[in-house]
């Protein structure tokens, strides 16, 4: 293991060089798969230590050792919680991965529309949602394509295992060059109630009051029942391992109402077992048997 030579800024009362040890490396590693499912390859020395010097300046602490410590102690799971999401790659924007939105208005959107008119409950999941871009683009996609949602029994869930993440989808608020890739209908109805000239803008509350933000932890059981309509979990197993990603994946079907499509990341596979539970339709689009 690589030890990286780190010196603190002086007045922090840390002064000299700072390693992050393979012992350090490896508690911070197991703390971080067991409680969230993601596996931190041994080449990721770096990654931990850009990630988390910050958080050993905040509390004093000398050294990695002195940092696992620290947050091993069950009296410090705030720290705990921060560093998790400090090792977690929150990676995300408006309207990514824009064709899931075009197989969502052209394939399930009818359907929807038709059983909420019956009387269906509609449920949408953004799993993994980070700071909530992707659920308000659902939001937005869906209120621009059927404006009458409104009126009938239509949420959409958004989890993710950040606590900051959650605050900013809470919040609903966003730098306006942010929604620069949403197509131009879907990001008037998103500026509908926004200053022209206001550098940040958030979300119409016509969006907000569709989106219902919880946090949710994909290794611990999860609070929610189901059925969903539909499921956007994509780039969230990626760096999890193979169990991992097969009891996430599992999980989700089991929460897929018949004919639901599963929306996962470009780089994601499903495990084997769920091929007769769920049939490719399009690129990383999967329909419940």
């Amino acid at each position: 293991m690589t030890m990286i030579p780190l010196t603190f800024d002086k007045g922090q009362g840390l002064a000299g060089p700072m390693t992050c040890d393979e012992q350090s490396f490896r508690a911070i590693a197991k703390l971080l798969r067991d409680e969230t499912g993601i596996h931190l390859p041994g080449d990721n020395t770096s990654l931990v230590v850009s990630r988390l010097i910050k958080h050993l300046r905040r509390l004093k602490l000398a050294d990695f050792p002195a940092y696992v410590r620290w947050i091993s102690d069950p009296a410090h799971v705030d720290d705990r919680n921060l560093m998790m999401t400090a090792l977690t790659t929150n990676t995300t924007h408006f309207y990514r991965e824009g064709y899931h939105f075009d197989i969502f208005v052209n394939v399930l959107l009818p359907r929807l529309r038709t059983a909420a008119q019956d009387g269906a409950r509609i449920r949408l999941w953004s799993a993994g949602c980070s700071s909530g871009e992707e659920a308000y683009s659902l939001a937005a996609t869906l209120i621009h394509h059927w404006p009458d949602a409104v009126q009938h029994d239509v949420k959409i869930l958004a989890t993710d295992i950040s606590a900051e993440c959650l605050e900013t989808a809470e919040r609903a608020e966003y730098p306006r060059e942010r929604l620069e890739p949403v197509p131009d209908p879907i990001r008037t109805l998103m500026l509908s109630e926004g200053s022209p000239d206001a550098s940040t803008v958030r979300m119409p509350k016509i969006l907000r009051d569709l989106v219902t933000v919880r946090y949710l932890n994909f290794v611990t059981p999860w609070p929610t029942r189901g059925p969903f309509q539909a499921v956007l979990c994509r780039n969230v197993a990626i760096y999890m391992d193979d169990e991992t990603q097969s009891r996430v994946f599992t999980g989700l079907a089991d929460l897929l109402s018949p004919g639901g499509l599963l929306f996962i990341g470009h780089s994601e596979r499903l495990p084997p077992t769920l091929s007769h539970r769920l049939t490719l339709i399009d690129r990383t689009t999967f329909r419940h048997n």
